[in-house]
């Protein structure tokens, strides 16, 4: 079998548009998938420079293949099972700023560079007030950025056509805002190493740089370990950097406030090559959208599923009974809360319904349900509010799968024998014990509503009929079991 490299697979060149903070599986088989096919669909014709955002990572690996490695989509498409191989070779080299600082804020210097592109994780966009400009680099990846930013700014004369467009991939909310304020504090932290080119270089950041907020989907399970001497025979080559993610992506990424969408359609043509990258005014109705009907439906699906005797997400979907439960709380209760168009909304509904029944991953219902209670608050609790406004009733799915998690909360076993184990924060796992050992299903329903530490206010009172409602579905799961009582409000 081949290694994988320059010399014994054929590879592209192009100017080197992209630095892209981070080498990890996520960036690989998400942003550099669609920067491939964009420079296959569209003239984008860009490479991407690899920067190491920390001090140990994978920058070797990557540049002993010589930036060349595999994607492994998997999932359904249009009801149709996909397990497909692509080579991706649009990174050109991989840069390690701890040991080649040099090359590393050279890259300011390159007229081409147009955009900057991160994952660095959530603690990656954050301000560290002992990073010294003087630092060969600064520690965090906004100070890098900075010391970056200021590099371009000197060498090319604060030109407005230099300026870089940002587009952090960070699962934050609102991760470009934040990124944006972290650099601002580094300007004024470096202010007197900055000297008379302060104000100017802060001006030209705030004019001619773009900070975009983005939200990413994709699935990405990374590196298949018992797929992967059946891939290496299917592609002929010792790829040791293979990435495997689901085929959904969804990529949304904000306007900045001083460029118009038409100007990033036409420099980031994502949309153009096909790709499910939508460029909008707001990322937050898609991130309310993503919150409420993947992550909404989830965090109820689970417990529900779990106490009904089922193990898997995909089996949870096909089940008789389980399946036409998911559907009611995707389509009848949470679809009825969010303010996109019905017709865009029916068809994310059917995509996550899609990915729930990916044939290729097997997704433990119990991985889902660490922390349920903090999940709900964020995921379910404003569906419940909205539907009660909306409407002038309460889901009544949303309010069953909160009974199924305060009953999951109550341990012990299963009817068929397997052990419950919830986990959570100490403090909630003891509350429930306490309220369970009570055996009064009107005191549980009370106490764990009253919770302010899970929910940030007294839902007994904030929320009407919900304290009856949860102790009637409490009472229907211990009398007749889960399924009995899922039955029951279909």
């Amino acid at each position: 079998m081949k290694a994988l490299n320059a010399r014994t697979a054929p590879k592209s060149s192009a100017p080197e548009r992209i630095i892209q903070f981070g080498e990890g599986n996520f960036l690989r088989a998400f942003v550099d998938w669609i920067i491939y096919n964009m420079n296959q669909k569209t003239d984008f014709n860009s490479s991407v420079v690899v920067v190491q955002p920390i001090d140990k990572g994978m920058v070797e690996w990557l540049n002993g293949q010589d930036c060349l490695y595999h994607v492994n989509l998997q999932g359904r498409q249009n009801g149709k099972p996909v397990n497909e191989l692509t080579r991706i070779d649009v990174i050109s080299r991989a840069l390690n700023p701890y040991s080649q600082n040099s090359a590393f804020m050279a890259l300011a210097d390159q007229p081409e560079i147009r955009f900057v592109i991160s994952n660095t994780t959530e603690a990656g966009i954050a301000f560290d007030p002992n990073c010294k400009f003087s630092d060969a680099p600064a520690s965090s990846y906004p100070g890098k950025l900075t010391q970056l930013l200021y590099r371009r700014f000197q060498t090319f004369k604060g030109d407005p056509k230099k300026g870089l467009i940002i587009m952090p991939c960070e699962l934050i909310f609102l991760n470009g805002h934040h990124l944006k304020e972290c650099i601002y504090q580094y300007i004024e932290l470096w202010k007197d190493d900055f000297g008379k080119d302060y104000e100017k270089f802060k001006n030209w950041f705030t004019k001619y740089c773009y900070v975009c907020a983005t939200l990413v989907d994709r699935i990405v399970p990374g590196f298949p370990r018992k797929d992967i001497a059946q891939i290496q025979k299917k592609i002929c080559y010792a790829d040791n950097l293979v990435v495997q993610a689901e085929i959904f992506h969804l990529w949304v990424i904000e306007k900045p406030e001083n460029m118009s969408i038409a100007q990033l359609r036409k420099e980031f043509p994502a949309e153009k090559a096909g790709l499910h990258v939508l460029i909008a005014e707001s990322e937050k109705p898609y991130h309310e959208r993503k919150v409420t009907l993947l992550n909404g439906p989830h965090t109820v699906l689970s417990p529900v599923a779990y106490l009904s005797g089922i193990n898997i997400v995909r089996d949870a979907l096909h089940h008789p009974v389980v399946g036409k439960y998911i559907k009611k709380v995707q389509y009848d209760e949470l679809m009825q809360t969010l303010n996109l168009p019905m017709a865009e909304l029916q068809q994310f509904a059917a995509d996550v319904l899609e990915r729930f029944d990916n044939p290729y991953v097997d997704h433990q219902v119990t991985s889902i349900m660490l922390n349920s209670f903090p999940k709900y608050e964020t995921r379910d609790l404003p569906g419940v509010k909205v539907y009660l406004q909306r409407k002038g009733e309460l889901p009544k799915g949303l309010v069953m799968g909160l009974a199924a998690i305060i009953t999951y909360y109550k341990g012990g076993t299963r009817a068929d024998g397997a052990e419950i184990v919830p986990n959570d924060a100490p403090e909630i796992m003891q509350m429930l014990k306490d309220l369970w050992a009570t055996g009064d299903t009107q005191r549980v329903a009370e106490g764990v509503l009253a919770a302010e530490n899970i929910w940030k206010e007294n839902l007994n009172q904030t929320v009407p009929g919900l304290t009856a409602l949860v102790k009637e579905y409490l009472d229907l799961i211990q009398q007749k079991g889960m399924l009995e009582a899922v039955k029951s409000i279909l």
